[in-house]
């Protein structure tokens, strides 16, 4: 979400006349998207400020935004700290950011102005992409869930959906200018919701004979359905894969953390799409050092790791949150924190290991996303990376690769013919 945030501002940009550079010393605009998930995002934010600083050349613009400073008092703060950044605004108007820049070259004024609430979040027509065979589509903004570690429904807002013809629009030009996999973006995109029709509905509708891939993120277990997925074994374009984010495997600790589902209700949901699609590629985000989680409570959530055997895992430590319930818990050491990740990372590498060891001898069609010389790299429907050589295959081609040798979690193969 914000990489493509990321392409809607250099889109703005461009459109404006500026043209992407290499380096900060020769860079007229510089722009810091901020993100503030984790508090080491923040803490690299004053790193970057800190080394622009020195490096920027005079009369350069200086622009932060994004969910970092839409925090309460976070942007009064920056500015005290940062006199050198010339514009600070937030989430709700980044999409104005080139009248901003406009405003201060033309003013000299520092601009700082960080909206409460979302105005007209969606005008973004320009939007430079660069994420090769690979295109970002919002279908929704903001969250409604409030799970008690999580910043965002505070620096996002409630959710709000887009129309259902601007997504459908929005998909089929970018099929047509030749991208070959589209990715919906939600931070829950089962409460899509727009004129009486629902996710699964919009998914229906984006069913093709074209040749694309459609993947969607992000899943949240309490919404996800056995419609859902009896639509991924249904359709002809969604990809065979998954993210399905769990967070943690005992149920004191997910109650804790507001996730309003139970360890048993997400094996049921997992052990439905597996029957439907027996090909799915799964993964996951898994938080370990929650406040309050005990040895015995970890031990819950590897045993889970373990059952589903998840193809990819994105791992975490807890990291506190001001402005969130979780950050007024019981907080547990680093050192105890530490070690239940290092656990955690271990049994997820030997999970990877066997599941694409497992692949050796299947045949799959892989989407070439680069190519060095002879040698190309792709994905698989379920998202299992693949090296394999072709003289002939480019990046957007779709080729049929049958798995020969596999090392951890990457697999190599061979162009099939069969």
């Amino acid at each position: 979400m914000n990489v493509h945030e990321s392409e809607k501002i250099a889109g703005i940009l461009q459109s404006r006349g500026y043209s992407a550079c290499e380096s900060v010393d020769d860079a007229d605009v510089i722009v810091l998207n901020t993100c503030c998930v984790r508090e080491t995002a923040e803490t690299k934010v004053y790193g970057h400020l800190g080394r622009i600083k020195s490096k920027k050349k005079h009369g350069a613009t200086l622009a932060v935004c994004g969910c970092m400073t839409q925090q309460k008092g976070v942007a009064e703060s920056l500015v005290k700290r940062c006199p050198f950044v010339d514009i600070v605004i937030g989430t709700f108007n980044q999409y104005m950011i080139g009248e901003y820049i406009d405003k201060f070259l033309h003013t000299g004024v520092r601009v700082t102005e960080i909206w409460e609430s979302p105005n007209d979040c969606d005008k973004h027509e320009n939007i430079a992409r660069d994420s090769g065979v690979n295109a970002w589509v919002n279908i929704m903004y903001g969250c409604n869930n409030f799970c008690t570690y999580c910043i965002v429904p505070y620096v996002r807002g409630r959710e709000r959906s887009r129309s259902i013809d601007d997504i459908l629009r929005d998909v089929d030009n970018l099929v047509a200018s030749g991208y070959k996999q589209i990715t919906l973006l939600g931070q829950n995109v089962n409460s899509y919701s727009y004129k009486g029709k629902n996710f699964i509905d919009l998914l229906k509708l984006l069913d093709s004979d074209k040749k694309y891939r459609l993947r969607f993120m992000t899943s949240h277990p309490k919404d996800f359905s056995v419609e859902l997925a009896e639509e991924i074994a249904r359709s002809r374009v969604l990809a065979h894969n998954l993210h399905l984010p769990v967070q943690a495997g005992n149920n004191r600790v997910l109650e804790l953390m507001n996730r309003r589902y139970t360890r048993e209700q997400y094996l049921q949901k997992i052990d439905a799409i597996r029957s439907l699609v027996p090909d799915i590629g799964l993964s996951s985000d898994v938080m370990v050092g929650f406040p309050t989680e005990t040895e015995e409570e970890f031990c819950d959530t590897l045993d889970l790791v373990k059952r589903v055997k998840y193809n990819n895992l994105f791992m975490f430590i807890y990291s506190r949150r001001s402005g969130t319930p979780a950050d007024k818990m019981p907080q547990l050491d680093y050192k105890t924190k530490q070690q239940r990740i290092d656990k955690l990372i271990k049994a997820q590498f030997e999970i990877s290991k066997e599941l694409a060891s497992n692949m050796t001898g299947s045949v799959v069609e892989a989407l070439v996303s680069e190519k060095t010389g002879d040698k190309c790299f792709g994905k698989a429907s379920n998202d299992s990376a693949i090296t394999f050589v072709s003289a002939d295959a480019k990046p957007g081609d779709f080729v049929k690769v049958k798995i020969t040798n596999s090392r951890n979690a990457n697999l190599t193969g061979e162009v099939y013919n069969g």
